[in-house]
């Protein structure tokens, strides 16, 4: 099997899959997924592609990952492995991934802050007098 690449994003997070055949290496940033997520949480959310198709162990996984916070990258690694698996063997892994939600982009974004404002819906206080 040759290198499978896909795009996954969350917020302001950017995240380059890269999968291969291997015995389950995930490596984020020439780090280790051990060092670059300290929370067992977000160690579970990178690795719930692999656990509902049933496939840990199987893949070599090269991640480059810029941008947002540390939940928004789990999420956005989650979304391109997902969107890998699915270019490996779209029958086998597509329904059980879709089944999960692990297929769709969460569009959801800062919105940005209006000037004249201390944010984004905030208003200063209103004073009559």
């Amino acid at each position: 099997m040759e290198q499978t690449h896909a795009l996954g994003r969350r917020k302001a997070a950017v995240a380059r899959v890269y999968l291969t055949a291997g015995k389950g290496n995930v490596t984020i940033n020439d780090r280790p997924l051990e060092d670059y997520f300290k929370e067992e949480a977000l160690r579970y959310i990178v690795n719930q592609p692999f656990a509902v198709t049933a496939t840990e162990g199987q893949f070599d996984t090269k991640i480059t990952i810029d941008g947002g916070g540390i939940k928004g990258q789990a999420e956005a690694i989650r979304l391109g492995i997902s969107r890998a698996l699915c270019e490996v063997d779209k029958e086998a892994y597509r329904s059980a991934l879709k089944a999960a939600g692990f297929l769709t982009r969460d569009a959801r974004e800062v919105e940005r802050k209006k000037p004249g404002q201390p944010g984004a819906r905030r208003r200063f206080q209103f004073s009559k007098r």
